[in-house]
């Protein structure tokens, strides 16, 4: 499997649904250097003075601490080119506004489609959204999707 950013967040904020905590404790997991920019991005961003921060940057340090490196993979120029046009095209399709990141997030989606195209791997998501429509437009990915649970849910 190769996780989407959406499983970092939802198993941070205790959000995944027990059939996903169980798939990522029986499969062997795959990573993308596209989630963990992903991921690392909140190191810039944050406010430093925010009472939360410290206590966020930990856990994302953590969870980026405990990727293994030789299961950490990252796109190729082909990938990056392909990747351009696939996100183009889901973007000209969807009518969405300029100018409002959906470029740049289509993008980094159709980067992980593209690796696990390369790996032979299922990407494991919660954006049924746009990796639906991705799945639409590539239709030999693989996707397991699940939707997140509301709230927090007590991690154990």
């Amino acid at each position: 499997m190769l996780l989407d950013t959406s499983v970092y967040l939802d198993v941070l904020q205790g959000r995944t649904p027990e059939a996903v905590d169980n798939l990522l404790t029986s499969r062997l997991c795959h990573h993308s250097a596209v989630c963990l920019a992903e991921l690392s991005h909140v190191f810039g961003r944050l406010d430093p003075a925010h009472h939360t921060t410290k206590s966020v940057l930990e856990a994302v340090s953590d969870t980026i601490g405990d990727i293994p490196a030789h299961r950490l993979h990252a796109p190729d120029a082909t990938a990056w080119g392909r990747a351009g046009m696939l996100a183009g095209l889901l973007f000209r399709l969807s009518y969405l506004p300029k100018g409002e990141g959906h470029e740049r997030r289509f993008l980094n989606d159709a980067l992980i489609v593209h690796l696990a195209g390369v790996l032979g791997a299922t990407v494991l998501t919660g954006n049924v959204r746009d990796f639906d429509y991705l799945n639409q437009l590539v239709p030999s990915l693989q996707v397991i999707f699940y939707r997140a649970a509301p709230g927090l849910r007590p991690q154990g």
